[in-house]
């Protein structure tokens, strides 16, 4: 049984499930950094689904595509910067209004748009092909992982690199932290906090539709209603977890994508689809316990 699940084919498709948690997560981690409390990352990565099919259909390319998906991202993170920190609405308030403005609103575009109910599938929506890498294709099970994947397979690893320096050294990267430690200090150096946590929420909700447009023009290359499917709450938890620190966000992602591909091949054995639609969440579940138990144990 265990030959059967944990093959070659199974290395294949790990990445393919966590670059969209990833990618998403490590916009939540801008946000928690900058002391934005956002946990609307599902909304955000399901507008960049939707808009990635549209540019990728109307214009004929995937990159045109991941561009208008980044675009809708970071558009709805300015409704939600207007909303939370213009205006003061809650946080929660606020992330829950832009799940539902981004499921009632992505099902109505597909209406308007397309002229279609529940999913849209068409030829002529340009999707990535896969960056086959000389030599690294050729070693046993790493090849497999490394190679043929989807450009924002590599794109989202660089990211998690970037993001560490990005935080350490470049100057919005330490105004993003002071925005969230010591808003004050900030203020008091001439910075406005409120304008660092804006550019915070442009960034988020512009890798949120990133990992949109991972799942839309190349997981499967065409839209479904709602087919984020709960991807954008893992990403939530995944920074929960780690306080927005990108390498170990980069291995709790890897974790979650693990078992969210896990749960199409447990399908084959003949298990219940409603078990294995919850295995994601019973990993991130586990892996929540596990962590705030040694927490406990380590201040204890």
């Amino acid at each position: 049984m265990l030959e059967l699940l944990f093959d070659a084919s199974f290395l294949d498709s790990v990445p393919r499930f966590v670059t969209p948690i990833l990618l998403a997560a490590l916009g939540g981690a801008v946000c928690e950094r900058a002391g934005v409390f956002n946990i609307g990352l599902e909304g955000m990565m399901l507008t960049g689904a939707f808009f990635a099919v549209v540019g990728a259909y109307f214009g004929g390319s995937p990159w045109l595509g991941a561009l208008a998906a980044m675009l809708a991202g970071a558009a709805m993170g300015a409704i939600f910067a207007e909303f939370n920190l213009r205006r003061g609405g809650d946080s929660i308030v606020v992330s829950i209004a832009i799940n539902l403005l981004a499921a009632g609103g992505t099902t109505f575009l597909l209406r308007a748009i397309f002229d279609k109910a529940g999913a849209f599938n068409d030829p002529a929506i340009a999707g990535f092909d896969v960056v086959d890498i000389p030599l690294i294709e050729d070693i046993p099970f790493v090849g497999h992982v490394l190679s043929g994947q989807s450009p924002l397979f590599y794109i989202a690893l660089a990211l998690v690199w970037g993001l560490h320096l990005f935080f350490a050294r470049h100057r919005l990267g330490l105004r993003i932290r002071a925005a969230g430690q010591n808003p004050a200090a900030l203020k008091a150096g001439g910075v406005n906090p409120m304008g660092v946590q804006f550019a915070a929420l442009l960034i988020c909700g512009a890798l949120c539709g990133l990992a949109g447009a991972q799942l839309s023009i190349f997981n499967v290359n065409l839209f479904v209603e709602n087919m984020s499917a709960g991807r954008g709450w893992i990403a939530v938890v995944a920074v929960l977890l780690t306080r927005g620190r990108p390498w170990p966000l980069f291995f709790i992602a890897l974790l979650f994508g693990a078992v969210d591909s896990l749960s199409f091949r447990v399908q084959g054995l003949g298990l219940a689809q409603q078990f294995t639609d919850m295995m994601p969440y019973l990993a991130t579940l586990i892996v929540l316990t596990v962590l705030s138990w040694w927490r406990l144990r380590r201040q204890a």
